[in-house]
């Protein structure tokens, strides 16, 4: 999944066109984007759009485990394709979710939104074969810490966040499960969402999210390998093929070993799945 878009849940008539919009996942939001007042006829639009076959992958953003929406949200997600969980703070957040829902439905946790979270980061490689993903965010942590915000003037992200970002994307790896960079809130800033998503790309992170339709042709060119890095990887490859039994290459007078064959093969993987 590289793009990961969202939709609020009481906005039906944006439904088709966020499906359409070539992200290859769409976020049917019941939490943040959802007022206490308009919970009830979002969950009933996202039940009835789900009764509808669609060919893009469909995750419901499910209200936080102790809420009180819960039990109602979990029963308008028949037909979606996973559960994005808000406020999960470990593992054990997400084991509380799985023995409320069947088998069939995986989980994308939002993994950095309290403080607590942030020492649980470790640990789901314990749920991993239930996750199709580990996500982050950087607007609830500074609220629940009584943080100013989470940038800079320069709209860098303030030295703690870097390392919750950080934190996020080596939990995910040490999991198995894809790394998903969360939003660019600057919607209209196409050139400062390109350098970001590129950012994201350079650091291992394998999709994002996105707020507007706008977004997604820009994230996707990121979290596309180009042709130059699939070019790149096929030598490489090549290279090890035709001496199996080395260890060390040298390659456009590079170094080359074990490390660069599995980059190589995961871009090759990428460039597929995207195909």
């Amino acid at each position: 999944m590289r793009s990961l878009l969202f939709v609020p849940g009481d906005r039906p008539e944006r439904f088709e066109k966020a499906a359409s919009s070539g992200a290859d996942a769409i976020i049917l939001d019941l939490e943040d984007s959802v007022s206490t007042e308009s919970k009830a006829a979002a969950r009933d639009a996202v039940a009835a759009y789900l009764a509808r076959p669609a060919e893009v992958v469909r995750i419901v953003r499910i209200n936080p485990i102790n809420s009180r929406y819960l039990d109602a949200d979990l029963q308008c997600t028949a037909g979606s394709d996973a559960l994005m969980l808000p406020k999960a703070e470990s593992a054990s957040t997400v084991e509380t979710l799985l023995a409320q829902i069947g088998p069939e439905l995986a989980v994308l946790p939002i993994a950095t939104e309290t403080p607590l979270a942030v020492f649980g980061l470790g640990s789901y490689r314990a749920v991993a074969a239930r996750l199709c993903g580990l996500t982050w965010g950087a607007e609830d942590l500074p609220a629940a810490i009584g943080a100013v915000s989470s940038r800079d003037e320069d709209q860098r992200y303030a030295a703690p966040y870097e390392v919750v970002r950080s934190l996020a994307l080596f939990g995910a790896h040490a999991a198995g499960v894809e790394a998903i960079e969360t939003v660019y809130p600057a919607i209209r800033d196409e050139a400062g969402l390109a350098r970001y998503a590129a950012r994201g790309a350079h650091d291992g992170f394998t999709g994002m999210m996105a707020l507007h339709p706008l977004q997604v042709p820009v994230i996707n060119a990121a979290f596309t390998p180009s042709e130059v890095a699939v070019d790149q990887a096929h030598k490489v490859i090549d290279a090890f093929a035709r001496a199996p039994g080395a260890g060390v290459l040298v390659l456009d007078d590079k170094m080359i070993d074990a490390p660069h064959v599995a980059q190589a093969r995961r871009i090759l993987a990428r460039s597929r799945a995207v195909r």
